[in-house]
């Protein structure tokens, strides 16, 4: 062979072995990727009226997705006003009771001034001053007995304007709504369907960041603190990886046994730390899937 070939096969090999090296560097932390998932349930009981929204739908911000029947507690709560008007009458008859017992007595008032003055001058007698006294004394009784009446009528007021404000609640929470921005994971029920307060309706979760929990040995504790920049890698088919920024943001202080998903038997029982990583998702990361740290 001449000394030229055997130069470039010399190199190629040079450059296949750079590269098998390249793949078979091995990652500091192994883990799958997650995040907070949350239920919407149904905070009232009826019928489902409208429920806007399927699985894999993105929402940008918090809006309402979805309305519970309303029309029984829309009409108990006109009946309801109905009665506060009933009672609001009655108080303003009592209150005008009670503006005509004022009146008596500011009239019997006068008449005491002048019975006591003709008391002092002999002109009437004990008896005459007894009585005056006596019917201001039941005038002012009646009020207080009116009082005592308009207090139990305020008190029914204020009970059924309770039973309003509870309906107006029930109102508001039949609107189904996203909270916040999130996608919708997992629907359960179907417009037209009929369903009981805390009837789960759908899953969200927010997935424009995941986390990915991973683990760690005592040994590797050294290397890591939160906050630091990390690589993440990802399967991009069965030979390469995409890699990507991440930045631990938690590490567990208690050691643990390795979950049984983790390598070989050996490896699961090592004690090791639980740590997550938040990483930016641009569409490719799915809950579940199965990722990699490199520190360095």
């Amino acid at each position: 062979m001449k000394p030229t070939i055997i130069i470039g096969v010399s190199i190629a090999l040079a450059f296949i072995a750079s590269a098998c090296n390249q793949n078979t560097i091995q990652s500091d932390a192994y883990g799958n990727f997650e995040t907070t998932e949350y239920m919407i349930s149904a905070e009232n009981s009826g019928k489902i009226l409208a429920l806007n929204l399927d699985e894999g739908d993105v929402f940008e911000q918090a809006q309402q997705v979805g309305l519970i029947d309303t029309t029984q507690l829309f009409l108990q709560r006109e009946q309801l006003k109905a009665q506060k008007q009933t009672i609001a009458s009655g108080i303003k008859n009592i209150l005008s009771r009670i503006a005509v017992y004022k009146e008596q007595i500011a009239i019997l008032k006068k008449d005491k001034l002048r019975i006591d003055k003709m008391f002092e001058d002999g002109a009437a007698t004990s008896k005459e001053v007894d009585d005056i006294n006596g019917k201001i004394q039941l005038a002012q009784k009646q009020i207080q007995a009116i009082k005592t009446e308009n207090a139990k009528v305020l008190g029914e007021l204020e009970n059924v304007d309770r039973k309003i404000e509870a309906l107006n609640d029930l109102i508001k929470k039949s609107i189904i709504a996203v909270p916040q921005a999130a996608t919708v994971l997992e629907k359960y029920h179907e417009q037209f369907e009929m369903v009981n307060t805390g009837t789960p309706l759908f899953k969200l979760a927010d997935l424009s960041t995941l986390d990915l929990r991973a683990y760690i040995s005592g040994d590797q504790l050294s290397e890591v603190k939160i906050g630091q920049d990390v690589k993440v890698l990802i399967d991009k088919n069965k030979e390469e990886n995409q890699t990507l920024s991440g930045k631990i943001i938690w590490i567990s202080s208690q050691s643990e046994f390795t979950p049984k998903i983790i390598q070989t038997k050996e490896e699961r029982v090592k004690l090791v730390y639980a740590i997550k990583v938040k990483v930016k998702n641009d569409g490719r990361l799915k809950i579940g899937m199965p990722g990699e740290i490199r520190f360095k």
